[in-house]
């Protein structure tokens, strides 16, 4: 079992080593969704998924850094940050408050239906490039009238881009996956816009090799997103890393619902992600378009 006190018997987590002085004081804690707590009796680690009703009584459920649940006793008998806590039920919200601001950081227009999609576009490479601009800036898109669409790599932008034939009224603003100098989603980008009108096509980037890592890498447990080698699929290399299940495409996708639900807003991306996108949907919502 692991030893969490070590063999120093001047540490103040000692056991016993509190004899003579006050003992650290238990304080509540609500068991909120991400909080990392550890059981004191079993040294598990991990972060609130829920607090549910389970036998008659209350549980909460942790979640380790290898994805493996495991349920305890909502009460006393847990550490965070050091500290003994009694984890106590998140508080029900009362009567809903109108949020003042949005996932992106927008004044939020919470009566404002959908307006009608414009038709000027947003294109994104994947699907999880669209999942999570839908998850910081959907509701800005849904005032906006603005639509996001899969182009499925970038490699297809010239053959969608002759199909769509955008004008200065019908913008199209395309998010572009490690758009840097020198790579080959440059030239592909390069070569796409020789074809169309100047000024009605806007490509836009971020340095990384995939979307994953535009989410600080704190969010999952990190210090910084791993390098991988050349010849190594880079998500499976990734989940390797963090040694979560790789086996298969169906590891994948699970793996990016975790990482996109440690994401609570625009706070949690990379700046290097937050300007392109908002530089793109003041591109295809500037005066003027449709």
């Amino acid at each position: 079992m692991h030893d969490r006190y070590g063999a120093d018997v001047l540490n103040p987590e000692f056991p016993g080593a509190h004899r003579g002085r006050r003992k650290p004081e238990t304080r509540p804690a609500a068991a909120e969704p991400g909080l990392v707590v550890e059981d004191v009796e079993t040294g598990w680690v991990g972060a609130v998924v829920r607090v549910e009703k389970s036998g008659g009584m209350q549980v909460v459920v942790l979640e380790d850094r290898r994805g493996r649940t495991r349920s305890f006793p909502l009460g006393p008998g847990f550490w965070v940050e050091g500290r003994p806590v009694e984890l106590t039920a998140p508080v029900a919200p009362g009567a809903p408050r109108t949020p003042s601001r949005t996932a992106s950081g927008s004044v939020a227009v919470p009566d404002s239906p959908a307006r009608v999609a414009r038709g000027s576009r947003l294109w994104v490479e994947g699907r999880h490039d669209a999942e999570l601009v839908e998850q910081v800036w959907g509701d800005d898109l849904r005032v906006e009238g603005v639509v996001v669409e899969m182009l499925d790599g970038v490699d297809n932008l010239a053959d969608r881009l002759a199909e769509f034939v955008p004008d200065d009224s019908r913008r199209v603003g395309v998010l572009v996956d490690h758009l840097v100098p020198g790579s080959k989603e440059q030239r592909l980008a390069d070569e796409a816009l020789r074809g169309v009108r100047p000024g009605s096509v806007l490509v836009l980037g971020h340095p990384y090799v995939d979307v994953w890592q535009a989410v600080k890498p704190e969010r999952v447990g990190l210090e910084r997103w791993p390098r991988i080698e050349r010849g190594v699929e880079w998500k499976h290399g990734i989940l390797r890393e963090l040694g979560w299940p790789a086996r298969s495409q169906a590891d994948v996708a699970r793996a990016w619902q975790r990482i996109r639900r440690s994401v609570r807003d625009f706070r949690d991306l990379d700046p290097a992600l937050l300007g392109r996108v908002e530089e793109l949907i003041d591109f295809v919502t500037a005066p003027g378009t449709s």
